[in-house]
């Protein structure tokens, strides 16, 4: 984990100008951490990103730390992913500020024998590395994720386990709606029949979240294979168990038990670009095929996820409704019920 040093922190996070979101609903949604960039990516060529509707800039400093910081020039307000990486940090195409390591102005070249006033410095916002992403926090307060504030991912870092960040997705819907789409169980075999899916088992057996303190999990047990299409190896009659962990707001966990001791766990971090938009960041650790190439991984996650957004792009309303009689539900609806009450009891007014 690698944090940057802040800089010049935001005074209080203020609502981005063409905010989609409900007021009071942004400024909780702001005290949360998500992911903005895979670490892969972010080198020190500036890399745009948009969280909670704040356009950001990220890039790495001559220190090797990750820069996250509002996407503009402090000087005449150009976006900073418009420049260039010049040797020395990033360089704005306007005027030709240089803002290194920590968002520090580093060169006026009107003036280069002045001071710098602080002012020309960029607001920063932390950077922290996790599970391969990137992670940031707009809330100025949050310099440091308290224990537990980034979900935990199970098995990430255990020996045996092979870590696979898979590219972003980019989902034209709200980020509660794609969250609610991966913890429901009920649709299987309606939208996954080419990925994995039998349409012949839509049968939901019982089952029962249990409250946590940033969420919920629940274990759901059933005969729906795992396996891509056309890959049976299974024992006849076994039980699929899948373990889910929510993390409130955005942040899922789905952990599957295959045949023997092998493990597929799959992070969902639903980053909210905007109330319409969202950005899927999904690392994965398996403990088998562990020499296979990654890339048959990528193909079969980006599968699976495009077809979960195809309905989450359609749904309507395009936000969770929190009121419980505002949809119909269904007994295999549990975890959907916990999470829209996790949403509420977090002062949410629209999921």
């Amino acid at each position: 984990m690698a944090t940057a040093p802040l800089t010049r922190a935001p005074a209080s996070p203020a609502l981005p100008d063409g905010c989609t979101f409900d007021a009071q609903d942004w400024a909780i949604l702001a005290r949360h951490w998500y992911p903005v960039a895979l670490v892969r990516e972010v080198g020190e060529t500036p890399l745009k990103a948009m969280l909670l509707d704040q356009p950001l800039v990220i890039y790495r400093g001559d220190d090797g730390a990750i820069v996250v910081a509002p996407d503009r020039c402090p000087h005449r307000g150009v976006p900073l992913s418009m420049g260039r990486a010049n040797g020395k940090g990033v360089e704005c195409p306007y005027h030709g500020l240089t803002f290194g390591a920590g968002g520090r102005c580093v060169h006026v070249p009107a003036q280069p024998q002045r001071a710098i006033p602080a002012q020309f410095h960029l607001e920063t916002y932390p950077a922290v590395e996790r599970y391969g992403l990137v992670w940031t926090c707009l809330d100025p307060e949050n310099a440091e994720p308290a224990p537990g504030a980034i979900m935990d991912m199970p098995h990430w870092d255990e020996a045996g386990f092979q870590q696979i960040v898979c590219p972003w997705i980019d989902i034209h819907g709200y980020a509660g709606r794609q969250i609610e789409g991966f913890l429901d169980v009920a649709h299987f075999a309606f939208i996954h029949t080419e990925s994995f899916a039998d349409p012949d088992n839509a049968h939901v057996p019982d089952y029962r979240p249990t409250r946590t303190e940033h969420g919920f999990e629940a274990e759901y047990w059933s005969t729906v294979a795992n396996y891509p299409k056309g890959i049976d190896k299974a024992p006849p009659g076994f039980r699929w168990l899948r373990h889910f962990r929510c993390h409130a707001p955005f942040t899922a966990t789905l952990e599957v038990h295959f045949p023997g001791q092998d493990r597929l766990v799959i992070f969902n971090a639903a980053s909210p670009v905007s109330a319409r938009e969202t950005r899927l960041f999904v690392p994965i650790a398996r403990n088998f095929d562990t020499d296979q190439p990654v890339q048959g991984v990528y193909d079969f996650n980006r599968q699976v996820f495009e077809e979960d957004a195809a309905m989450v792009e359609a749904q309507w309303p395009a936000h969770v409704p929190l009121d419980p009689l505002a949809e119909a539900h269904l007994a295999a609806d549990m975890s959907s019920m916990f999470y829209r009450r996790a949403l509420k009891d977090m002062g949410l007014r629209r999921g």
